[in-house]
C-alpha cells in the first residue's frame, strides 16, 4: 500500500519529479518529462506498479530535512543498532536523467534491504532486465530503458531485484539508475555523490537570486515554496506545470481524479505572481516565451491548458489496471478539460503580463501583440458561458468569476497602454470596462 500523501516528499530536475516516502521508498516517477508514462507507479496502485525502496531491516525512527536551499532530501533512519542517511537527488545529463540515491552511515552498523521494481507504461508492463559486463542492470520497455548502477550484489526475485547489506559509521553506498531511449548507446555511469553535491550547489545558486519582503520572518518557509514551484518549471520549454503526480484524488474513493501534469494558464500566472514578488524574473520571461509558442494560432484557438512544450492535444483516457490512490479511481491520462472555454484566463494572462512590465521585465512587442488580439476576441464573447473556474463537465453556465476576470483583462490593458504609453485604442477598452481613464476609477 502507498503511504500517506502527506508523507511523501518531492525531488527533481525541472524536467521531472519523483515522490519519495517516509518508508524511503520511490512510489511514483515518469521520466523523461513530468508527463511522461511512470516506471514507479506505486503511488497509484501497489508494490507491484513499481517502486525503489531502501531501508533497514529492522523498524527505525525516521527524521528527514532538504539540505537549506536545495532539493536535495536527507532521510535518517535511526536503530537500536545505528543510525544512516539516506540521501535522494535527480541530475540530468545530456539524453539522459539520472535518480541519485547514496547510503550514509551515522552510527554504529545498519543492515539494509533494496527492493527495486521497474515497471513501465504506468506499472503494467515487466521490462527485459539483463545484467552487463560492468555488473550493471539495464531494464528495457519499447522506447525507455533504465540503467540500474549500485556496489552490493543483486539477484533478482519474482521479478524484482534485490539487495541486502549493511552500513556502518563513516561508509557510504551510492546507487543510481539512469533513464535513457532504448535506440541510444547506453550512457556511463555517473557519480551519486557528485551528483548530488553538483545538484545541491546548482539549487542555492538558484536560490540566491531570492528577495524576501519585509523582516523576513517566512522566508525560509516562502522560499521552500519557491523552490517547489520551480522544481515544476520546465527548464528548456518554460512551461510550468500545476502538479507532477496525476489522480490524486479531491477525495478518498471520491472519481475526480484528475491528471495536473499540464500547464494551466491560470496555474501559471499565479506561479508567477510568486516568482516575480521574490525577485525571480528569468523564469517569467521564459514563460512569457513560452506562452507566445503555445498559443501561436487564432485567438479563438486558445486554450485554457497545454503540454509542457505546448502541445494542444491532452487526450483523456482511464487505466484500469491501476486502483487508484486508497482505492480512488479511475487513474486518468491526459485531461479532457483542455477543450473547455474558461473566460477568466484572459484576465489572468493579461494580469501576469502586466504585472511583468511593472517588474520591469525586458519588453516584447510579440507579447503585447498577443494581448491585443486577446483582447479583441474577448470583447466578443466574454457574454458567453462557459466552463468556468471549476471546470464543470455538465454543461456551460454563467459564472460571476469569469465576467470578473474578463474585465480584469481589458482593465490591465488600458492599464498597460496608459502606463507603458504602448499602442492600443484605451479609450475604447476604458469604456468596456466602465473605467474613467483621467481618474483611474470606475
Amino acid at each position: 500500500m502507498p503511504g500517506l500523501i502527506e508523507d511523501y516528499a518531492l525531488i527533481g530536475n525541472c524536467e521531472s519529479a519523483a515522490m519519495v516516502g517516509r518508508n524511503g521508498s520511490i512510489d511514483w516517477l515518469a521520466l523523461p518529462r513530468f508527463d511522461s508514462a511512470a516506471c514507479f507507479a506505486a503511488l497509484l496502485g501497489g508494490p507491484e506498479n513499481g517502486h525503489w525502496q531502501i531501508a533497514p531491516k529492522q523498524d527505525a525512527t525516521v527524521t528527514r530535512r532538504y539540505r537549506e536551499g536545495t532539493l536535495v532530501l536527507e532521510t535518517r533512519f535511526e536503530t537500536p543498532d545505528g543510525a544512516v542517511a539516506l540521501i535522494d537527488c535527480m541530475g540530468r545529463r545530456e539524453g539522459c536523467a539520472d535518480l541519485v540515491r547514496l547510503v550514509r552511515g551515522e552510527r554504529g552498523r545498519v543492515d539494509l534491504k533494496m527492493e527495486l521494481v521497474i515497471r513501465c507504461e504506468y506499472g503494467s508492463i515487466v521490462p527485459w532486465v539483463r545484467r552487463l559486463d560492468d555488473d550493471r542492470l539495464t531494464a528495457v520497455a519499447g522506447p525507455d530503458r533504465l540503467t540500474f548502477a549500485g556496489p552490493v550484489k543483486t539477484h533478482g526475485e519474482n521479478l524484482q531485484t534485490i539487495a541486502e547489506f549493511s552500513v556502518g559509521a563513516g561508509e557510504e553506498i551510492p546507487f543510481a539508475l539512469t533513464w535513457s531511449p532504448s535506440f541510444r548507446m547506453i550512457p556511463p555511469s555517473v557519480d551519486a555523490a557528485d551528483t548530488i553535491e553538483e545538484g545541491s550547489a546548482g539549487w542555492r545558486e538558484w536560490a540566491n537570486s531570492y528577495k524576501p519582503e519585509g523582516s523576513g520572518e517566512w522566508s525560509e518557509a516562502v522560499l521552500r515554496s519557491l523552490i517547489t514551484l520551480k522544481a515544476l518549471t520546465h527548464r528548456e520549454t518554460g512551461g510550468i506545470v500545476a502538479a507532477a503526480t496525476t489522480s490524486l484524488p479531491e477525495q478518498l474513493g471520491g472519481a475526480r481524479n484528475w491528471d495536473y501534469r499540464f500547464c494551466w494558464l491560470r496555474d501559471a500566472t499565479l506561479t508567477l505572481y510568486a516568482l516575480l514578488n521574490s525577485g525571480f524574473l528569468d523564469e517569467a520571461a521564459a514563460w512569457r516565451d513560452w506562452l507566445l509558442r503555445a498559443v501561436a494560432g487564432l485567438p479563438a484557438q486558445m486554450q485554457i491548458m497545454y503540454g509542457i512544450a505546448g502541445e494542444r492535444r491532452l487526450t483523456e483516457y482511464e487505466v484500469p489496471w491501476l486502483r487508484g490512490y486508497e482505492g480512488a479511481a479511475p487513474v486518468r491520462i491526459g485531461n479532457a478539460a483542455s477543450d473547455q472555454l474558461q473566460l477568466d484566463v484572459y484576465g489572468e494572462v493579461l494580469d501576469a503580463l502586466y504585472q511583468a512590465r511593472r517588474m520591469r521585465l525586458s519588453p516584447s512587442e510579440a507579447a503585447w501583440n498577443l494581448e491585443r488580439e486577446l483582447v479583441a476576441h474577448l470583447e466578443k464573447i466574454w457574454h458567453h458561458p462557459d466552463e468556468g473556474l471549476w471546470e464543470v463537465r455538465g454543461g456551460r453556465r454563467q459564472f460571476t468569476h469569469s465576467k470578473v476576470m474578463a474585465w480584469v483583462a481589458f482593465d490591465r490593458a488600458v492599464r498597460s497602454i496608459e502606463e507603458f504609453d504602448l499602442p492600443g485604442p484605451s479609450r475604447a477598452l476604458a469604456r468596456a470596462t466602465g473605467k474613467n481613464t483621467q481618474t483611474g476609477m470606475p
